[in-house]
């Protein structure tokens, strides 16, 4: 032993010290999601609470995976805390109580919370679902809502045509329309959120981005804005800003199933394919998109980008029998072997439809033209 060498110090010196703190229980929390352990990644989620006691988000990862088990009262007496003592702005909230409540067939109480949510936030990320859940009650409560007119109505119609017209590839259309909504009304964000993917589509990024952070500004934890400025951001080289908006994103937990596959998808996009990988699952066991033959083949591009090709394999072997006229999976799996053995490239791109050059091969073969369009 050396001079002074005390026993048992270069063993001593190679232990790493664990940063308790939020952000380590978040981690552990993510990881039992990943297993399917609800209980362990509640617990994780708690402690998460109990670090970090006037952090929202932590509160409402905690009401999520708690309705996700089912635990919808328990899910509501978080949200209720979130807006009684934490963050009273944080109007989703409403939302998110109002679908618990119709999980529990409290279908007053859920009317109830609805139309605060409606009221409050009049412009909010959640007003086609709510219209849609407000029919539901209607339907279930055997009578027309409590209130003849909620002004969160206002601008709608014009919205959804708007987006028609993004779908349908009329970009110079949808944006005059989009900028005439959102004259009128200047915190309709999710008519801001699409105006700025028009004027991308278009190819005004600056403009775009500028857009967006109008958003943010008002609305910080805007995911949709949050989740189109990532893409600008990678499109535009934006390397650091891109980097750390990506951590920010890691950490978010979507409670509601339109904001959980717009995160799933933008972080597929952005290369964090385990975290796709996770959304995508918690996805699956929707029951409403177990029919989707398209959201198995992201879980299988995912699964495959991690290094989870049985399972992958498995999932494009569904997708061939919920759509065996595709020609899709029969690719994929045709292809399993060179993928996992690395003598051909895992797919990146997240499209349900043949690669790019494939599609061209298939334009090239005798008897067989360029589609029409």
């Amino acid at each position: 032993m050396k001079e002074n060498q005390q026993p048992g110090r270069s063993k001593q010196a190679k232990v790493l010290p664990i940063s308790m703190d939020a952000g380590f229980f978040f981690e552990r929390a993510v990881s039992s999601l990943d297993r399917f352990h609800y209980d362990k990644a509640l617990k994780y989620f708690r402690k998460a609470v109990e670090y970090e006691p006037d952090n929202p988000v932590n509160h409402c990862n905690m009401a999520g995976i708690l309705s996700e088990m089912g635990n919808y009262e328990d899910s509501n007496t978080a949200l209720s805390v979130i807006l009684e003592k934490i963050d009273p702005t944080m109007t989703e909230c409403y939302f998110y109580m109002a679908n618990n409540y119709a999980n529990m067939d409290m279908f007053e109480e859920a009317e109830n919370a609805l139309i605060t949510y409606l009221e409050e936030d009049p412009n909010g990320q959640f007003l086609g679902e709510a219209e849609e859940m407000m029919e539901l009650l209607q339907y279930e409560l055997e009578r027309p809502a409590k209130v003849t007119k909620i002004k969160s109505l206002a601008g709608v119609l014009e919205h959804d045509r708007a987006r028609e017209l993004l779908e349908q590839g009329k970009f110079t259309e949808a944006v005059k329309l989009l900028e005439s909504i959102v004259e009128d009304q200047p915190d309709f964000w999710a008519a801001r959120n699409n105006l700025a993917l028009g004027y991308y589509y278009m190819g005004k990024c600056s403009k775009a981005i500028e857009t967006i952070y109008g958003v943010l500004e008002q609305e910080p934890g805007n995911l949709h804005a949050l989740c189109n400025l990532a893409i600008l951001y990678q499109h535009e080289g934006e390397t650091t800003l891109l980097k750390e908006l990506e951590q920010k994103l890691r950490k978010i937990f979507p409670f509601h199933q339109e904001h959980l596959f717009k995160l799933a998808t933008t972080m597929g996009v952005l290369g964090a394919h385990d975290v796709a990988y996770r959304h995508f699952r918690r996805l699956l066991k929707d029951d409403e998109l177990r029919s989707d033959p398209a959201l198995y083949h992201y879980t299988a591009v995912a699964a495959c980008n991690i290094g989870r090709f049985t399972e992958a394999e498995t999932l494009w072997r569904h997708v061939g029998r919920l759509d065996p006229g595709s020609e899709v999976p029969e690719y994929y799996l045709s292809r399993m072997e060179e993928m996992t053995s690395g003598t051909r490239p895992i797919p990146v791109h997240y499209h349900y439809h043949l690669p790019f050059e494939e599609q061209i091969k298939q334009w090239e073969l005798p008897g067989e033209g360029v589609p029409s369009i």
